[in-house]
Formats: structure tokens, sequence, C-alpha cells
């Protein structure tokens, strides 16, 4: 441990202090040292770096699992592997394409929840953007005339457009259109969560709805935002825009802690075909017992490493592991094991020892003389 881990209470608290580090030097890049920082997003940005904040206490803790820690160290190590890096390259530029981009897992389970999965993810990851660009600085309009406004990215000046030209209302509307997006994928949610009675028995408020209601309330009030300066000459735009950054304000403090967190991490999941495919979409991994492919040695090593590491002692009695046979074979193994047909060591037909003390008899042979012998000992 370095003098300077030292300072600080955990890494936890020090990776913390980098990244908020990181993003107020970020900030003084972007803004040129703090002179066009916008005081009417200050509400933003202080909700900003308790986000900021939150995802990094949540990553951590998320990454410091057992299983979490197993993959993260497994693609480290690959990415190092020279041998790799062409099958790597081919792997996640294919899981991003599929899983994250068009999001295909997800319309594996229905085009409906495919679109609105889709359009809430990517209005969010949108807004997200803009939000974030506009809270720091790290992008700002400059008037250049009368007629021309010009991007600043991080000081540097960018493209020019025309103030009433259509790729101008484009940039300026980014919000509103992300904001549509979510509000299209949320209602859809909010019916199939009304309609479906098996999500109805499993859904939590806190949960599964809340986040629904907040997205809502989020993108509701920014779109009446713009309808009060277009069409209503600023009818009370002032208490929009107050209520409208208190549902932001909220919904960026709670956003590391419930459900959309997965947003963020969801990307990781490219390393898993990297990780676990010797060759993409194909099992190299053979059964102990039946010989029949089914899993990698990676992915095997890593499942009793992880379970090593959350003391779950799944050895058998020949020395290997459940993880060693494939699923058919491991359904057969407790079925025998359920009708005490295993080769069990010691007497073959004493019935099954379970958890709580009571014995099972063996269905598929008889009981021993013994057994009955004991009970009558102890009915004396």
């Amino acid at each position: 441990m370095t003098q300077f881990e030292k300072s600080f209470y955990s890494k936890t608290s020090m990776y913390a202090f980098i990244v908020v580090l990181l993003l107020i030097i970020s900030m003084w890049v972007g803004t040129k040292q703090f002179s066009h920082v916008d005081m009417m997003l200050f509400g933003y940005l202080i909700s900003s770096f308790v986000f900021a904040i939150g995802m990094t206490v949540r990553i951590c803790a998320w990454s410091m699992r057992p299983a979490t820690h197993h993959v993260l160290k497994r693609t480290i190590q690959n990415l190092k592997t020279r041998k790799r890096q062409k099958r790597n390259f081919k792997s996640v530029m294919q899981t991003l394409v599929d899983n994250i981009l068009f999001q295909k897992f997800i319309f594996k389970r229905g085009i409906y929840r495919g679109i609105q999965h889709w359009l809430v993810a990517w209005g969010c990851i949108g807004s997200f953007a803009i939000t974030f660009g506009l809270t720091f600085g790290w992008m700002h309009f400059k008037l250049v005339d009368a007629t021309t406004y010009q991007l600043v990215v991080m000081g540097f000046p960018m493209i020019k457009m025309a103030a009433d030209g259509l790729f101008a209302e484009l940039v300026f509307n980014g919000l509103n259109i992300t904001a549509l997006m979510v509000l299209g994928g949320v209602v859809m949610m909010m019916i199939r969560r009304q309609r479906d009675k098996g999500v109805q028995v499993t859904q939590r408020f806190e949960f599964d709805l809340f986040p629904l209601y907040m997205l809502l309330a989020i993108t509701v009030s920014g779109l009446f935002l713009t309808v009060s300066y277009k069409f209503l000459d600023g009818f009370i735009h002032s208490y929009l825009a107050l209520f409208h950054q208190f549902t932001v304000v909220i919904f960026l403090v709670y956003f590391p802690f419930g459900k959309l967190f997965h947003l963020p991490i969801r990307p990781l999941a490219v390393a898993v075909p990297m990780n676990y495919q010797e060759q993409l979409k194909v099992d190299t991994r053979p059964c102990k017992k039946c010989g029949t492919t089914y899993s990698s040695d990676d992915q095997i090593d890593d499942v009793k490493d992880i379970l090593g590491a959350q003391a779950f002692d799944l050895q058998l009695k020949d020395g290997s592991y459940l993880a060693d046979y494939c699923p058919s074979c491991r359904r057969r193994m407790r079925v025998m094991s359920q009708l005490n047909l295993e080769n069990a060591a010691g007497n073959p037909f004493g019935p099954i020892q379970t958890n709580n003390g009571i014995h099972i008899p063996g269905f598929g042979r008889k009981r021993s003389e013994d057994f009955y012998d004991e009970t009558r000992e102890g009915e004396k």
C-alpha cells in the first residue's frame, strides 16, 4: 500500500476522490478555466458529482464480488495475450453490435419488449451524454454572428451551423428527441406491467416501478419546458424548470443504487464471449461422464474458483467437481442421489441423510435390516 492509499479510509474512497478530481480537471479544461460555467445548471452539477461518487462506490462494490472479480481478471489476462488479439477484437465488436447497439438479446424475448428496452436505453444514453456535456462544460454553443452558432467542445471550436437550419434544430432539440424516445419506451413498459399478470406478481414498487415514474416525470416536465417557451410565451416556465431540475436531481442520486445501474455496466458483457468461447458460439469442454461438449476450460476453471471463494464445496467423492459434468449428467446424478441409487460409501441400502435430520428411505432399493433394528431400539 502506497502513502497515497494510506491517506484514504478505503480504496473505494480513493477511487471516488480520483473520479471527482478528474471531473473537476475536465471541467476546468472544457470551460477555459471556469470562464464558461452556466450557473443555471448548478443544481445539475452538484447532483452529477453525487452521481459520479455513487457510481464509483457501487462499481467498486460490484467489482469486488468473487464472480465479477474473476471475470475482470480473466478479461485483463486475455486482453494481454497476443495470440487472442484478433479473436478478441472480433468477439468484442460482434457483441457490441448485437447486444449493445441493436440489443438482440432483448428482442429474443419479444419484439414489443425489444422496442421498449431499445428506446429507453438509447434515450437515456443520449440524454446522459447531452446533460453531462453541458453540465460539466465539456461543450457549449458560441454565437459567431446574428445567424450562426458554433459548437465548442473542450475549448476547441468545432462545426458552425445556421441558427435557423435543420441541423441546428436537431442539435438544439437533442434532449427533446431523446426524451420522446424515453417517454415512448416508458409508456410501453407501464402498459406491459399493467396487463401482464406474471410481471405483477414479482414486481416491486421501489425497484421496478419507481424508476419508470421518475423517467416519466423527467421526460414529461422536460418536454413541457419546450412547449412553455415555444408555444405558451413562457407560461409557468420558471416553475416547470424548478420541478424538472428537482426530478433530475432525485433521479441522478437514485440511479447508482437502483435497477438502472445495469445500464453503465452492461457493456462489460462483451467480455463473456471473449473470455469463455475458444471458438465463437462453439463449446469445447467435454463432459467427464458422457463426453458431450458443454462449455470451455476457462469458464469451468473460473466456476470452480468462484465457488471455492464463496466456500461452496461441490467436490465429489472421486475427486471431480460438479462443474466437470454437463447439465444433463448433473440432473441425472441429482436424481440418482435422491433415489439413493448412486454408488454410496458404506451401507448402500441406508436411508438418505438430510440436513434437517429426517431420514428419507431410498425408493429404488429396500431398506437395510439394521435400520429397523435401530428403530425398535429407539422405541424401547
